[in-house]
């Protein structure tokens, strides 16, 4: 479906994703907004493990709306607001992700839009029209 590219003379990726790829003619190209650690209610729960489950979830929920699954994910960008988060963060995501292995980018920022808020997810995927 894609063509996933590591180019020779760089290093090869330190986790579980890859370092371009490709989405073919006539496939669609669908954003999701960044996704928090939200519960269908509303709530925000407590913990970056939960909230990165939560967000997770979100993100194959709105895929699924769109007739797509994480395999359809060529573009992935995490914010997480505590650098000691990164390997629980790592863990869930890949547990999402599967095999997959998208493109993939991991940024520590100092707040999200509010307090509560520890980590959002932001994916580009790409389907079949």
């Amino acid at each position: 479906m894609f063509n996933p590219l590591n180019p020779d003379g760089i290093a090869p990726p330190a986790r579980h994703y890859i370092h371009s790829m490709s989405v073919p003619s006539g496939y669609r190209i669908v954003a999701l907004s960044g996704q928090v650690g939200t519960l269908p209610d509303g709530t925000i729960p407590d913990g970056v493990e939960a909230q990165t489950e939560a967000a997770w979830s979100n993100v194959v929920a709105c895929l699924e709306a769109q007739g797509m699954g994480v395999g359809n994910i060529v573009k992935v960008v995490q914010y997480l607001t505590d650098p000691r988060w990164r390997d629980a963060h790592m863990a869930i995501r890949d547990r999402f992700l599967g095999d997959h292995k998208p493109t993939s980018t991991l940024l520590f920022i100092s707040a999200l839009a509010q307090p509560e808020m520890l980590v959002e997810v932001d994916v580009w995927a790409a389907g079949p029209e």
